[in-house]
C-alpha cells in the first residue's frame, strides 16, 4: 500500500488540457466553469482552505461551501480511508492518503442539482503531477463516466442532474510501471438548478394577475 509522506508542498507548474463534454441519461457533463455556471444557480464553492497538508485526515469528512451560497456535502476517501492535503498551505487541495483510493462526493444538501471541481492528479509529495484521472457522477436515471486526460491544476469537470444528483467518484488512472498518481480536487463546486421556463411562465403569470389586482384596488 503506498501513502503519502509528511513532506513540504509548493504549487506545482500547470500542464495541457481537459476532455470534451457529454451527455447521458439525465446527466450533462461540462468541461467549463462558464458553461457549468451558466447552467445552474446559486453555486456555492468549497476551496478546502485549513485542511492539513502535513498529517493524514480521517474518512469521511463532513464539508460545507464557504464562497458563495452554503451547501454541506461528505467527501469520503475509501477503501483505505484516510485523506492526505496536497497542495499548500495557503492552497491546500483534497487527496488521499494511498494512490488507489477514490474520493466520493455524496450527500449533498437538499436541492443540489449540480457538481463540478478542478480535479488532476498529484505525487507522494503532494505536487501536481501529470496524467488521467476519472470521474463518475450517479442520479436516479444512472451513472455517466468522463475521464480527464493529461489533467492539469485547472482542468473542470462539472455535471448537472434533472433529477438531483446523488453521487460522484474520482479516481487517478494507475499506468503499469509509472509512478503512482493520486486522485486530487480542488475548488468543488455545488449548484441548484435553473427553474424550468414553464416556472418562468407561471412566475410571470402570477405577478401579472397580482398587478391587474393591484390596478383594480387602485381604481
Amino acid at each position: 500500500m503506498l501513502s503519502k509522506v509528511s513532506l513540504i508542498k509548493p504549487l506545482a507548474f500547470a500542464a495541457l488540457l481537459a476532455t470534451a463534454g457529454a451527455s447521458q441519461a439525465a446527466i450533462t457533463v461540462y468541461t467549463s466553469l462558464a458553461a457549468f455556471n451558466a447552467a445552474t444557480l446559486n453555486q456555492g464553492t468549497d476551496t478546502f482552505t485549513g485542511l492539513s497538508i502535513t498529517s493524514g485526515t480521517p474518512s469521511p469528512l463532513n464539508r460545507s461551501t464557504t464562497v458563495g451560497t452554503s451547501y454541506t456535502y461528505t467527501a469520503d476517501a475509501g477503501p483505505a480511508g484516510t485523506f492526505f492535503g496536497a497542495g499548500t498551505t495557503a492552497n491546500p487541495w483534497l487527496s488521499t492518503n494511498t494512490a488507489t483510493d477514490t474520493i466520493s462526493f455524496f450527500g449533498f444538501s437538499a436541492g443540489v442539482v449540480g457538481l463540478g471541481g478542478n480535479f488532476f492528479g498529484s505525487n507522494i509529495s503532494g505536487l501536481f503531477a501529470p496524467g488521467d484521472v476519472t470521474l463518475t457522477a450517479t442520479d436516479a436515471s444512472g451513472t455517466v463516466t468522463q475521464t480527464i486526460v493529461s489533467a492539469v491544476e485547472g482542468s473542470f469537470l462539472g455535471f448537472v442532474s434533472t433529477t438531483g444528483l446523488l453521487s460522484a467518484t474520482l479516481s487517478a488512472v494507475q499506468v503499469p510501471g509509472a509512478s503512482p498518481l493520486w486522485p486530487t480536487a480542488d475548488n468543488v463546486v455545488l449548484a441548484s438548478a435553473v427553474p424550468e421556463p414553464g416556472t418562468y411562465a407561471m412566475m410571470l403569470a402570477g405577478l401579472g394577475v397580482l398587478g391587474f389586482m393591484a390596478r383594480r384596488r387602485r381604481g
